[in-house]
């Protein structure tokens, strides 16, 4: 078992996978190269990026991700304004400060190679990392994959490569290097010594049973197993603190139009100020007025929900939760319960991370959370099913509503294409996790009017999902070349 935590990992819009983990990869290279004491020897870097990366990678900022893991910067602490300028900045000085530490040269234009001809065999999002002397004589190599939301696993120089349209897939063919989300701090350290290990819902549910917990203290037992209490509540916290100044941002951004050159203009601003005048629920005025829709909770769920993609499409710091395409679904459902559930408070944020975190494992675990491979039903879907999830603990829910809320969740969400225009992370994707927050909202309430039972479980489906990722047409898995990212003209 890894860290339930890694599902919520601090980053930068506007893509977990084609953005977060290339970062991640980068510098995972350039570590490996200072530890093994090679850096001082590299004079270039080249990476090259395939498949999924090379196809939509412009769009989501893949090689400015990467250059900056190059310097050394992180997801969580990288300033997103030096990101947003950083191939500006590459060509006006034609260097690169490697690592953080010295300066190379560095051609863009030659050191950033978008081959979209081809991809891995072993993974959609593949990347390859090249360190060559003064003399151009290779120092090293390595290959790394962005398995989805900002998890990376290491290859090998050798991998096979396919055309872009070959639509083999080995699952074996992964290089055999474990998934992590943090390369040069593994968090999960110690996670086989866990008090109540599972990995299907059904395992989780019975220990619930056997124990008579919830599903939020059997997480909480084995995240503590792993590290002090005070250092779990403390990320928790951290998380939930980032998800409202996320919101905040995005709410009261100066920004008209999102980056990227389709002119999509910023809508939650304009939203905020609208809904604000029936009595502000960021700031819990009273005063709102009986309008049909402006004052309706789901209408401010919409803004939650917007707020966020709309600083994730813009560059910004987010939450990773448990994809940068899908981050703001939990946090517009959480901030439902913050603002509209009388009992909220502090624990119950907890709790539903808590559980959101262990569903977001399972899907992780027994099939993917990576558009390139599932499409969106892996980032839109798992969102949803997870803060349902979430909701559903700290309404009361039972281990088996809470199941029931999460099953439906990902249910409507079944076959969910990955089909970003302009492969931006824009359109459908943002008003998408408006949709999805609304629809984990009315699984929980169609889960809590049951007692628990339902035909289809939360293991079937996830198991559908994977299913149905494999027999989608690489098309449709975040590669802008189906579905609406054809059929949208530009004018």
């Amino acid at each position: 078992m890894f860290s339930m935590l890694d599902m919520f990992s601090i980053g930068v819009g506007p893509s977990s996978s084609h953005t977060v983990g290339p970062m991640r990869a980068a510098r995972a290279f350039v570590v490996s190269l200072r530890d093994r004491g090679l850096l001082d020897r590299v004079a270039r870097v080249r990476v090259t990026l395939y498949g999924s990366l090379s196809l939509t990678g412009l769009g989501h900022g893949t090689d400015r991700a990467a250059v900056a893991g190059l310097e050394g910067e992180l997801p969580d602490t990288v300033d997103t304004d030096h990101l947003l300028h950083i191939h500006e900045e590459c060509d006006r000085s034609g260097r690169l400060r490697l690592a953080g530490e010295r300066d190379i040269a560095f051609d863009y234009a030659r050191d950033v190679v978008f081959d979209q001809w081809r991809r891995f065999v072993a993974h959609p999002n593949g990347m390859r990392f090249e360190s060559f002397d003064a003399d151009g004589l290779a120092v090293d190599e390595q290959v790394w994959y962005s398995i989805g939301g900002g998890f990376i696993r290491e290859g090998r120089p050798e991998d096979r490569l396919v055309g872009n349209h070959d639509h083999t897939f080995d699952e074996t063919a992964d290089g055999g290097g474990a998934d992590t989300a943090e390369p040069d701090a593994s968090e999960t350290q110690g996670a086989g010594a866990v008090p109540y290990p599972f990995a299907s819902c059904d395992e989780l549910i019975a220990v619930c049973r056997r124990e008579g917990l919830a599903i939020a203290d059997v997480v909480w037992a084995n995240e503590t197993a792993m590290r002090p209490a005070d250092q779990v509540r403390a990320r928790l916290l951290e998380v939930w603190r980032v998800m409202r100044e996320c919101v905040g941002n995005g709410c009261t951004s100066d920004e008209a139009v999102l980056p990227g050159g389709l002119d999509v203009p910023r809508r939650a601003p304009r939203m905020y100020a609208r809904l604000a005048t029936n009595g502000d629920v960021l700031r819990r005025d009273a005063g709102r007025v009986d309008a049909v829709l402006e004052s309706s909770d789901a209408a401010w769920v919409d803004l939650f929900a917007l707020a966020v993609s709309e600083e994730n499409a813009g560059g910004r710091r987010i939450v990773t939760a448990p994809t940068n395409g899908s981050a703001g679904i939990i946090p517009a459902v959480l901030l439902y319960y913050w603002h509209f559930v009388d009992v909220a408070d502090e624990e119950g944020v907890i709790r539903f991370l808590l559980t959101a975190g262990a569903i977001g494992y399972l899907f992780k675990r027994n099939a993917s959370i990576s558009g390139a491979e599932v499409g969106c039903q892996g980032e839109v879907g798992v969102a949803c099913s997870m803060a349902a999830a979430g909701l559903a603990a700290v309404l009361g829910g039972t281990p088996e509503q809470v199941e029931n809320a999460a099953e439906i969740g990902i249910e409507h969400n079944l076959g969910l294409t990955c089909d970003p225009v302009g492969g931006l992370v824009q359109i459908p994707c943002i008003e998408r996790n408006a949709m999805g927050a609304n629809t984990a909202i009315n699984a929980v309430r169609m889960a809590m009017l049951g007692d628990g039972s339902h035909i289809v479980s939360l293991d079937q489906a996830i198991r559908t999902m994977k299913q149905t990722g494999e027999d989608m047409m690489s098309k449709y898995k975040e590669t802008s070349r189906g579905g609406l990212a054809v059929n949208v003209v530009e004018c």
